[in-house]
């Protein structure tokens, strides 16, 4: 006669924040059927955990420094992970790619609703390893090629959801965790870390000149040398910007004619 007893898991959290693994801990321990959890804090603990421990499922944040979560898929291989649910701070540019690819994510702060639903999806996942396996190669795939830009950005507000076209935004100034978007009428305000944003971003539209300001080169009307290595950005709108010399190089190449 078959069992019907549960399948139980055997998880592993990796995040670099501890209050972060505490909550998905907290959560995990709720469920009766998850037997054993193990933790990481960055992506190399992540890969021997793996590979020595090989957990059914990894709770696995995105963006964690030195190592993020899509280099560790890429070190142990995507053949040979366990279920893997995403965890993100930033709904920006990965969370289509996700759904697409059937790969379930998280988006922080994580709710119980939320982290039940994915538990629920990881455990019938394991029974279809082998698929699993492609479908992270193909998340992998999808995340990393090149030739794969941001054509809008979904702002979220006071519980409603308004999207910006990426080319109707004029300029892009960093503040702290946050960037503002500035177009021609509105500002908009997103929680995303401004390189994370440059790296999902046509380079061919849009042009990093300082540590906190992106410029829609479409939208540059002039630029002045202001000397040290520094240029001055004067924009269709009237804005003025002022690149810092750090940039120096990446602005002259883009200015230059190309023959």
């Amino acid at each position: 006669m078959q069992s019907h007893e549960a399948v139980r898991l055997n998880a592993l959290i990796v995040d670099d924040e501890p209050l972060a693994r505490e909550g998905l801990r907290l959560l995990l321990d709720e469920d009766p059927d998850v037997a054993n959890i193990l933790q990481a804090a960055n992506g190399q603990e992540a890969i021997s955990a793996i590979r020595d421990r090989r957990p059914d499922v990894v709770f696995l944040d995105v963006q964690m420094p030195e190592m993020d979560g899509f280099a560790v898929v890429r070190e142990v291989g995507a053949e040979h992970m366990p279920a893997v649910v995403f965890v993100t701070a930033h709904d920006l540019y990965a969370i289509q790619a996700f759904e697409i690819n059937a790969i379930d994510y998280l988006l922080k702060p994580v709710t119980r609703e939320r982290f039940a639903e994915a538990l629920r999806r990881a455990r019938t996942r394991l029974q279809l390893q082998a698929q699993d396996n492609a479908h992270i190669a193909g998340l992998l795939e999808s995340i990393v090629a090149p030739a794969r830009y941001l054509k809008r950005l979904a702002i979220r507000s006071a519980g409603k959801t308004c999207f910006v076209s990426s080319e109707d935004i004029e300029w892009i100034r960093a503040s702290e965790n946050y960037v503002q978007l500035h177009t021609r009428t509105r500002r908009h305000l997103l929680q995303v870390p401004i390189g994370v944003l440059e790296a999902s971003l046509d380079p061919g539209m849009f042009l990093r000149i300082h540590r906190s300001l992106i410029v829609n080169t479409r939208q540059i009307s002039e630029i002045e040398n202001a000397g040290r290595g520094e240029f001055a950005f004067l924009l269709h709108s009237g804005a003025r910007l002022q690149s810092s010399r750090t940039y120096c190089g990446r602005i002259r190449s883009w200015a230059k004619n190309p023959f």
